[in-house]
């Protein structure tokens, strides 16, 4: 696998990362903590639960670096009702994009309409990155719902979140799955998540197809690309 050619320019690299702060025990100054560090490092986004939507909001007022909020998780079982409120009040609390767990029992069982019905309110209401949950399907479960949120009018589809098998997998096989969505879903933007922790995991996951990746090392990973370019002067 080669790596995307005059790419690692780190400015750009760090334009990629959503950086993610989902931990439950998580306190405000914590969250704070992320957000100024995504602030000093030019990140692309600040990922976190529903609860601290406003105060990553506030805290980035003055950047352009995006406010995201993880719904559902980790299996999107939820009621489309309950889905729904939780992507509406993002959106009042200063939400700039919605990252929406996929009914991943939905997708298990065929149950497609269902999905899409779901999925289409939702993208009605914010940018929305939908995660199929691709640890827990099959290469034909990854294939299908990725086709479908492309149909549902998501500008990008995730592979996983927190507590989803694909953290236990290699990373050759976190990149083929990205390979079986770009080209299920051509024209998406594709996120890559789970346990990317270091500027080679990055580069590899760019490498298969990531437009976007989400990780709470987004700090060690720009870091990293900074002490390569220095390596190579």
């Amino acid at each position: 696998m080669s790596y995307k050619k005059n790419y690692m320019n780190c400015k750009q690299l760090a334009k990629t990362i959503d950086h993610t702060n989902i931990d439950h025990k998580a306190t405000a100054k914590d969250i704070k903590k992320t957000c100024a560090e995504a602030k000093k490092y030019g990140l692309r986004g600040v990922d976190v639960n529903p609860q601290w939507v406003g105060l990553v909001s506030q805290e980035l007022a003055d950047s352009d670096i995006k406010t995201v909020v993880l719904i559902d998780p980790p299996m999107g079982l939820s009621s489309r009702f309950r889905r729904l409120d939780l992507c509406r009040q993002a959106k009042k609390d200063g939400a700039d994009e919605l990252d929406v767990v996929i009914n991943v029992i939905d997708i298990k069982y065929e149950r497609y309409d269902e999905v899409l019905a779901d999925l289409k309110e939702i993208c009605k209401i914010l940018p929305t990155k939908i995660i199929i949950g691709s640890g827990y399907l099959t290469d034909e479960e990854i294939k299908k719902a990725s086709e479908i949120v492309k149909q549902a009018g998501a500008f990008c589809v995730k592979t996983a979140t927190e507590k989803d098998p694909l953290d236990r997998l290699e990373l050759k096989e976190k990149a083929r799955h990205l390979d079986i969505m770009k080209k299920a879903a051509p024209g998406l933007a594709i996120k890559a998540s789970a346990k990317i922790q270091t500027y080679k995991d990055a580069l590899m996951m760019i490498a298969a197809g990531a437009d976007i990746i989400g990780t709470s090392a987004g700090v060690e990973i720009v870091k990293g690309c900074r002490a390569s370019l220095k390596r190579r002067k």
